[in-house]
């Protein structure tokens, strides 16, 4: 798998897996993500909403095809969901409570003045998830966002707000399904969007994004001993040629496969947004919890 290029299944059909993310459940890996395979509307980078899909691999490389697993609204123009509206960066958590999947995503208006998310439930990996709300996450708009579940299991929805000038972390209720109302702010005024988390060893760790719309920046880390502490943005992580570009991505999102960490891209083409790629590539963690990614021009998975 070329990185920095759209991926193929294993019916040889382009991944539309956007903006999204990688979990594992059981010996399975799922990946969810933007379906954005149709045309340009014209004249604009975007496409009309189609969902969120859902892909499966054992091995990160073969991935099955398993549907369209969330649809946007096609007949109600005043749906939150409707096809005109915006629905972007889809993650899942699973709530081993409820034994359920929680779906969460960015949910806007075509203006983006709504910002808000939306969040749906499953009882299967593979859908189909099913809409329980949209909402304005404690009454403060929500952007770029993703979901982190910290090592005591509680859930926290990371989000870009203020018009992108500063991040939220705010914590989700027990179900995963709302927020339970507490929240702290983080990088006030740094202007960081595209959060994606890990932690090691007894440090968390943020790769973000500049806020530059459809345009490559470059990426800086943050890390702090606290989730809900004074992060301290540290410097850009990326190394090798077009590294002050982040390899010309974006994060999306960080997972973990047996101790290891690892950086999702998206590679975005904004005249062409079905085209866009994706780029999959390893974090290395030194001993004075710096971080490093080093360009790969494969992806062969584990």
């Amino acid at each position: 798998m070329k990185n920095g290029t759209i991926w193929q299944d294993i019916c040889g059909n382009d991944i539309q897996a956007h903006g999204g993310c990688i979990i594992k459940h059981g010996d399975t890996y799922y990946w969810y993500g933007e379906n954005k395979g149709a045309d340009n509307c014209p004249g604009r980078n975007r496409v009309d909403v189609i969902g969120v899909y859902c892909y499966s691999s054992k091995d990160l490389v073969n991935w099955k095809y398993e549907g369209l697993v969330f649809e946007s609204n096609k007949d109600d123009p005043a749906s939150y969901i409707h096809t005109s509206k915006v629905m972007e960066r889809p993650k899942v958590i699973y709530n081993e409570k409820n034994k359920n999947f929680v779906l969460w995503m960015h949910i806007d208006s075509a203006d983006y003045t709504y910002a808000g998310v939306g969040i749906a439930v499953s009882e299967s990996p593979t859908g189909p998830f099913v809409l329980k709300r949209v909402t304005v996450p404690n009454r403060q708009d929500s952007r770029d966002m993703t979901i982190y579940k910290d090592v005591d299991g509680t859930a926290y929805l990371v989000h870009s707000k203020d018009w992108n000038k500063t991040l939220n972390i705010a914590r989700l209720n027990e179900d995963y399904d709302d927020l339970d109302g507490f929240y702290v702010s983080v990088m006030a005024d740094q202007e960081r969007e595209a959060p994606a988390l890990f932690f090691h060893e007894g440090m968390y760790y943020m790769i973000t994004s500049g806020c530059t719309g459809w345009n490559p920046n470059a990426a800086l880390y943050a890390r702090c001993p606290q989730l809900l502490g004074k992060w301290k943005l540290i410097d850009n992580p990326c190394v090798g040629e077009n590294s002050r570009m982040t390899f010309f991505g974006q994060s999306s999102y960080i997972f973990e496969v047996d101790g290891r960490f690892y950086l999702m891209l998206d590679h975005w083409i904004p005249h062409n947004l079905k085209k866009s790629g994706y780029s999959i590539l390893p974090i290395e963690i030194d001993e004075k919890n710096d971080i490093t990614v080093n360009w790969q021009d494969e992806w062969n998975g584990i």
